[in-house]
């Protein structure tokens, strides 16, 4: 089969949950283009949105009819061309409504797995648990005679075990699409010396009709996303617990957090960052990884503590972001979890203190929304840390050390052979995880 002939026929398992949906919706859009070809004409395209909940696939045709409409109006010039020879297409709204739907033709909600049974290609975004992947990949690959392609969204588990567990001979690979899959550029690609080539050269094309950028990793667990993440996360929690043996734990917390963001110019603190992913999923990744690193614990007892008090983070349907290490309020930070009172602390009866600990900025600081997308960011990053270098505040030496340790995590993951080189780590981050400037650098 070609490409055109793997995406007549497609499921997303986990179509209604925050990566299947966003997943869904690319392959959406690429299949009905292909579909409106007139190579194409008479040829059906089908995509399976599987999930477990009725109701996740009602929000998620939703979803996806507001999304599209918003994809259309983006190119509704391109589609009077696709749409050329309809007559009684003229204006531009009605030439968008067409458009949505056949985008919608196309997906066919089911909470019934049997639908992945007659797809050539299997995209996975379900919970991330080994023995589910390789039950349910082994169940299709079981009854579906067209040996399909399984491409798993998995953030950590090895892709050489679910191919070995599952018996799918090569026919799996590792496709790491960021959060939102919608928005973030970066896919993660992982392959094992198993992995059919086709499916790697199909995946390259899918990702280059979407718009991606790739980034190789090896398959080594937490790939180089959460090898880097997962570690620099525990560096920071590992500064809070020094910093509250001698102050609250909500002010360590704080500053920490504030380090990571402004200090080292980050779009968010680190303890964002592990709200915004979950604690529960940060300490599941580390608990995947773990096994496979025989020189490191990858564990934090904070966040099973966290967890213990149903402190988890994580986002909500809408989006927006639920409680966890930070309160928000709109959006912002309003308050810190204190672990020993077992209550948020408003901001507002710490802030003053923990800035003074921390001591000023450097004098040529500018946020990271003011510099992500300046063309002379390299000069204005070599300035600030020479600064940054001499500077005697206590908020500048633990920011010294943690862009070290950073650096030190990143080097580490090609010397282990998990990226290929120093550049592919800081692609990832920069892509990513939108830092605006890649973790192995000589700026200090």
């Amino acid at each position: 089969m070609n490409y055109t002939e793997k995406l007549q026929n497609v499921t997303v398992l986990g179509a209604a949950g925050k990566m299947g949906s966003g997943i869904l919706l690319l392959t959406a859009l690429e299949m009905a283009d292909l579909s409106l070809k007139p190579e194409n004409k008479g040829k059906l395209f089908i995509l399976n949105a599987m999930d477990t909940s009725s109701d996740g696939l009602k929000g998620l045709m939703k979803y996806l009819k507001t999304q599209v409409l918003k994809a259309a109006e983006k190119k509704v010039i391109a589609l009077r061309q696709v749409y050329h020879d309809r007559a009684d297409l003229i204006d531009n709204s009605e030439i968008i409504d067409q458009y949505v739907e056949d985008v919608l033709f196309i997906v066919r909600p089911t909470t019934n797995i049997e639908a992945a049974y007659e797809s050539n290609v299997i995209f996975e975004a379900i919970k991330e648990d080994p023995a589910l992947k390789v039950k349910i990949f082994n169940q299709i690959n079981q009854n579906n005679k067209k040996s399909p392609w399984f491409c798993t969204n998995t953030s950590s588990i090895p892709i050489s075990l679910l191919d070995t567990d599952a018996n799918l001979d090569g026919r799996v690979l590792g496709v790491h699409f960021y959060n939102p899959p919608a928005v973030q550029k970066l896919v993660e690609i992982i392959q094992t010396k198993a992995t059919n080539p086709e499916l790697v050269e199909f995946v390259n094309m899918l990702s280059k009709n979407l718009r991606k950028v790739l980034v190789p990793s090896n398959d080594f667990a937490g790939f180089i996303g959460n090898g880097h993440f997962m570690r620099d996360a525990l560096h920071g929690i590992n500064e809070v617990e020094k910093l509250a043996t001698n102050h609250s734990f909500a002010e360590s917390v704080y500053m920490i957090n504030r380090i990571t963001q402004d200090f080292l110019i980050r779009p968010m603190g680190i303890f964002q960052l592990i709200d915004y992913v979950g604690i529960d999923v940060c300490q599941y990744i580390m608990s995947v990884m773990n096994p496979y690193l025989p020189d490191e614990n990858l564990h934090s007892n904070l966040l099973d503590q966290m967890l213990a008090l149903n402190v988890r983070g994580g986002q909500n349907s809408d989006g927006s972001q639920k409680d966890g290490f930070l309160q928000y309020e709109k959006g912002r930070v309003s308050a810190i979890y204190d672990i020993n009172k077992k209550s948020y602390v408003p901001i507002a009866d710490i802030q003053a203190a923990c800035d003074e600990k921390l001591g000023v900025l450097p004098a040529s600081y500018q946020p990271w929304k003011a510099v992500v997308g300046n063309k002379n960011k390299e000069e204005v990053f070599k300035t600030y840390f020479n600064e940054l270098k001499t500077h005697d505040s206590f908020g500048a030496e633990i920011a010294r050390n943690y862009a070290r340790r950073s650096k030190e995590i990143g080097i580490k993951l090609v010397l282990d052979n998990v990226a290929y080189n120093e550049n592919d780590v800081n692609t990832v981050l920069l892509t990513g995880f939108f830092h605006a400037y890649g973790p192995i650098n000589d700026y200090l």
